[in-house]
């Protein structure tokens, strides 16, 4: 089973604390293209952009770093109910083509129902789920180039036409998370990747198999992957002392206030994350160097694994063992944490297609080369 390793490019912002102006770090055009640099000449997979009102608009970031990066893949959401399904496949398309096939699709349905009430949907839960399911039978037939006629509950499609096609054969791969029995269904039913937040092992052992026999019901099978932070240090000791630091700046005010922003979410996703920790910092550690001290203050994943470069390998290792073939990962700052676990967890993992870096006489097989030094031969 081959692996794909992405990152993240945190377009609502990035520092070195959580919760805390102190330590923040603007979100430039100029910082983007510094990130989607190093993930690119890294050998990451490719790189999640969230999306929502606290976001900058994930489609254009991404195509404003097209040209900056050779091989990295770009994970951009499409939202159903706030654009139509042709729209979204023109996008799409296009993006695919421009980009020369690096693009993959994040479905989201959301969960934040004030923020998409700003956006103008007003359907419940239930109904939601339901337009997605329309929407993506839509885009699936609009992205083989068919020409599609689609009267349902919530979508009324008359035409529906694509006239230039992707890159990629029949359209670029759909990811989708979602807890509820209803997402399930939807997954199993259409997208090619099911994602998970980083609960326990046990927990995404049942989410997979429920999925899978639902996808089999439909005569399909699908990719699985999970959605991380990510704590590596040398040192197991360095990398719980870096955990807690990146909370040091949290209070019990900043706390309760980001967990009663989240009690308003109808997610099943965020329920299940925010169960994991319960608005303390007693017990973070809910499973062996799973750790949920993100989520006490993020939305969305709030989970990291904690360790030195082989536990987390090994950690990694009981996910794969699950059937995980993605991993998407982040680190506070977002730069210098792409490098570290490049560096200290990729020589540990079963990876192919990295890049090779040609051999370069500035660069020292030992590191910094002293000056007026020779190089010494390097161990053998």
């Amino acid at each position: 089973m081959s692996l794909d390793i992405h990152w993240f490019i945190p377009t609502h912002g990035d520092g070195r604390y959580l919760g805390t102006a102190h330590g923040g770090r603007a979100i430039t055009p100029e910082y983007l293209r510094q990130l989607a640099g190093a993930i690119d000449q890294l050998g990451y997979a490719g790189a999640l952009l969230p999306t929502g009102k606290s976001c900058e608009d994930a489609w254009i970031t991404a195509a404003s770093l097209i040209a900056v990066t050779k091989r990295m893949k770009f994970l951009v959401a499409i939202r159903p109910g706030i654009s139509s399904p042709g729209m979204a496949a023109r996008m799409a398309a296009t993006f695919d083509r421009i980009s020369g096939g690096r693009l993959l699709i994040n479905v989201v349905t959301g969960g934040d129902p004030s923020e998409l009430a700003g956006d103008g949907v007003h359907l419940i839960k239930q109904e939601r789920y339901e337009l997605t399911d329309e929407f993506l039978v839509v885009w699936r037939r609009v992205m083989q180039q068919e020409v599609v006629d689609f009267e349902g509950q919530h979508l009324t499609v008359k035409g529906a036409k694509l006239l230039f096609p992707p890159v990629q054969d029949p359209y670029p791969p759909l990811y989708f998370g979602g807890s509820s029995p209803i997402a399930k269904e939807i997954a199993a039913k259409h997208v090619d990747l099911y994602l998970t937040w980083g609960e326990p092992p046990a927990q995404v052992a049942e989410k997979i198999a429920e999925v899978k026999q639902l996808a089999a019901e439909q005569g399909r099978t699908l990719r699985f992957g999970i959605r991380l932070h990510v704590i590596v240090r040398e040192t197991t000791a360095q990398a719980w002392e870096a955990a807690n630091d990146l909370i040091r700046y949290l209070d019990d005010d900043t706390i309760a206030a980001a967990q009663s922003a989240l009690a308003t979410a109808d997610s099943e996703g965020q329920r299940r994350m925010v169960a994991l920790h319960g608005g303390s910092r007693d017990q973070l550690e809910i499973s062996p160097n799973l750790w949920a001290g993100v989520g006490l203050v993020r939305g969305g994943a709030g989970t990291a694994l904690v360790g030195d470069p082989d536990t987390v390998a090994q950690r990694m290792q009981e996910y794969i063992d699950l059937g995980i073939d993605t991993f998407i990962f982040s680190g506070y700052p977002h730069l210098e944490e792409a490098y570290r676990f490049a560096e200290l967890v990729f020589p540990k993992l079963p990876l192919e297609n990295l890049p090779t870096v040609a051999p370069s006489r500035y660069v020292s097989p030992i590191g910094e080369i002293m000056a007026n030094e020779k190089v010494p031969a390097p161990a053998s």
